[in-house]
Formats: structure tokens, sequence, C-alpha cells
């Protein structure tokens, strides 16, 4: 409707100054001037109509999206959207709080049995030391210095396994 009214005044406008170019034509004296004036103020005045309900239109989508913004309904929307971030953002610290008490307890757990397996290594270490020393009277010098060598070498390698095996050997020479 105001779009047909704006066109229509823009046409009566250019009606006008056609008028007036015909009238200057005829070379009467005040009329052109006149005619140029009332269609430059129709013209503008559909412009001006134009522009104001623009405004107008500008104003009203504003006041709505306004209105809908804090209507209770998108306030409760926006608080579970707030809800939902927080509770997944707790959601992810909880994942990464058990990833890091399970990195935590595994570490502490592989300290745990370095220690375990550093002390088994001094025990069975000094029961080596102790069956090579009582029985160094009792087996030949070559064999001596054969098994003290293996000794040094698993003791250095921390070789549990070789060093039971040896621990064995020992025995059984001296029995």
């Amino acid at each position: 409707m105001i779009i047909r009214l704006v066109l229509l005044l823009t046409l009566a406008a250019f009606s006008m100054m056609m008028l007036a170019d015909l009238l200057l034509r005829l070379r009467l004296p005040n009329l052109p001037e006149l005619f140029t004036q009332l269609g430059i103020v129709i013209l503008l005045s559909a412009f001006l109509l134009l522009v104001i309900m623009g405004l107008l239109m500008v104003i009203k989508r504003i006041l709505l999206a306004w209105k809908i913004y804090f209507s209770a309904n998108q306030r409760l929307q926006r608080r579970l959207w707030f809800i939902q971030a927080k509770q997944d953002r707790l959601m992810r610290l909880l994942h990464f709080k058990r990833m890091q008490i399970s990195y935590f307890t595994q570490l502490k757990r592989k300290q745990l049995l370095s220690a375990n397996d550093q002390q088994q290594l001094q025990v069975l270490s000094k029961g080596i030391y102790r069956d090579l020393s009582r029985s160094k009277g009792q087996l030949p010098k070559a064999t001596y210095v054969r098994l003290q060598q293996e000794y040094r070498q698993w003791l250095a390698l921390q070789d549990m396994e070789a060093l039971l095996t040896l621990q064995k050997k020992i025995e059984g020479f001296v029995k």
C-alpha cells in the first residue's frame, strides 16, 4: 500500500516536471517555476514517506526482536543452554581429572615396582655375595673367579633372573 502511494507520488512529481518543461517551451512566465517547485516537493515527500516507513519497519522489527529476546520462553531457553554448557564443561573436567588420577596412579605404581625391584635386587645380591664368600675355600679358583665375574656382570645389568640362576648354580657347587 505504501509502496503504491510512493510510486504514485513519484509519477505525479515527474508529471509535474514534464508539465513545467512543456510550459517553459510555451514561454509562460511564472507557471513553469511553480510546477517545478511543486514537483520537487512531491518527489521529496515521496522519498521522505519511503524513508519514514522504512525506519518504522526497522523500529518495529527491533522492538519485536527485543520483546522476543526478553520473553520468558527465551530466558528459560538461554538458562537451559547455560546449564547444558556448564554440565558439558563439568563432564570434560571429570574426564580429564580421571585421566590425571589414572596417570599419577600408574606413575606411583611404576615407582613402587621399581623400588621393590631394587630392594629385591639388593637382597639377592647380598645373598649371592654371602654364598660366594662362604664357598671361596670350597671352589677351585678358576670357578670362583668365573662365578664372581658373572655375579658382577648380572648385577651391573640388574638382571634378576640371571642372578637367581647364578645363585642356584652356586648352591649346586657348594653341595
